[in-house]
């Protein structure tokens, strides 16, 4: 894998998903919908799981593109959610699976536990759930949004978050997530390369306080995933400066969903020196696996 990965091209999407987590499209759907539009280059980067990852990898294979195999872990800092990417880690490394099993299984406990809050409200079943999600896939309030699409309760999966799942819509229920600097930590035990996910959605003044962003990139933090249609300008700049001043790489990404956001494979993009970084930094890819 090592040698195939440092034959990338461009252009190169860091941040999808598949139907194995939120998104609406299988794995090998998702990369071929990637060279669709051009690009060189794709991560599949799903909610707390690596079961897409063979699925993908073999498709992309078989097409011509690079695939990087990644996660968006999910963590917590206090009452606020902080996405985690990890690339190029040990699938198989025990603390980082056994977390990754752990949130899981909150998640599935946490949406089930919605489902039947609003069900004593709303015509809905947990199996109007599972029928939007693949099998395997870890089921969240993503696929509760879209039932609720398919039920006519919601005019679509923005609306839904917007409002029923909305932290202040009287159904929604924390989930259980490790702190960022343990997901650091576990990312990098595991031979992986963190960056943080769109950190600047709400402007500089909602970016991790400086102390604790400290730590993460002391534990070896490596970037911030700037160029993302959520994270605003001012944010982007502070991210910049931050950056340059603790030689951190930095990404862009679309962050795609297929049909479950707007977000369109592409629209923005990682530069070749940012992967070449990523694949330097990465421990797992020096065993020459």
């Amino acid at each position: 894998m090592a040698d195939d990965l440092r034959d990338f091209r461009a252009p190169i999407d860091l941040h999808t998903h598949s139907r194995m987590s939120d998104g609406t499209q299988s794995p090998e759907e998702l990369v071929r919908s990637a060279a669709g539009v051009g690009l060189g280059t794709v991560a599949l980067t799903d909610h707390d799981t690596t079961a897409g990852w063979t699925d993908a990898a073999a498709t992309a294979s078989e097409i011509g593109i690079t695939f990087i195999p990644g996660i968006e872990l999910s963590t917590r800092y206090g009452w606020q959610s902080v996405h985690m990417l990890g690339y190029l880690f040990d699938p198989a490394d025990e603390p980082l699976t056994a977390e990754l099993e752990r949130i899981r299984s909150a998640r599935l406990t946490r949406a089930e536990s919605i489902v039947e809050r609003l069900s004593a409200d709303f015509d809905l079943t947990w199996d109007d759930v599972l029928a939007h999600a693949a099998p395997g896939a870890a089921v969240g309030r993503p696929h509760i949004a879209d039932a609720l699409v398919t039920k006519g309760l919601v005019p679509d999966r923005s609306a839904a978050f917007a409002t029923l799942l909305h932290p202040r819509g009287g159904y929604y229920e924390p989930l259980y997530s490790p702190t960022p600097l343990d997901g650091v930590r576990l990312i990098r035990a595991a031979g992986g390369v963190p960056v943080l996910a769109h950190p600047a959605t709400r402007g500089r003044d909602r970016i991790i306080k400086d102390v604790y962003l400290r730590r993460l990139i002391d534990s070896g933090l490596a970037g911030f995933e700037i160029d993302h249609r959520e994270n605003t300008d001012d944010g982007k700049a502070e991210l910049r400066r931050i950056a340059a001043e603790h030689d951190l790489v930095l990404t862009g990404s679309s962050d795609h969903h297929g049909e479950g956001k707007p977000n369109r494979l592409g629209e923005n993009t990682t530069s070749p020196q940012a992967l070449e970084r990523i694949l330097d930094e990465s421990a797992y890819l020096a065993r020459g696996v």
